[in-house]
């Protein structure tokens, strides 16, 4: 049932998914952003460039929201001592309803979004 649930999802997240390809697709690396689109092996989602990703999957039961982001360093100094390394990887697998809402899904993807704009130093390619 799981494979149906998520052609369901994709039926409604395919326009999200091509309407972030159109505002990033000047904005990252050439080849990137990648739209997912296998639901047959239980895969669909959108690849913002190489560390920046959300994908929504099935275990053939579930469904499942695949979040993968590189975290900032955090500077030791404003951290109580902890510190994070540049470039750590973060992902993270959450259960979803077999039916979740439109909210949800524009909430993931604007999860994406945010990670991969709050890079610091991010440069953004212009054609000036």
């Amino acid at each position: 049932m799981s494979i149906q649930d998520l052609r369901d999802v994709r039926d409604r997240m395919m326009p999200m998914l091509e309407a972030v390809k159109e505002q990033y697709e000047l904005r990252v690396p050439a080849g990137y952003p990648n739209i997912v689109d296998d639901v047959e092996r239980g895969t669909i989602g959108v690849e913002i460039d190489s560390s920046y990703a959300l994908y929504i999957t099935s275990d053939g039961a579930h469904l499942y929201a695949e979040v993968y982001k590189r975290q900032p360093r955090t500077d030791n100094r404003s951290s109580a001592g902890w510190q994070k390394y540049a470039g750590m990887p973060f992902s993270d697998k959450r259960p979803m309803a077999s039916v979740p809402t439109d909210q949800e899904l524009r909430n993931l993807i604007g999860e994406i979004k945010q990670a991969f704009n709050y890079q610091p130093g991010l440069l953004y390619i212009t054609e000036d």
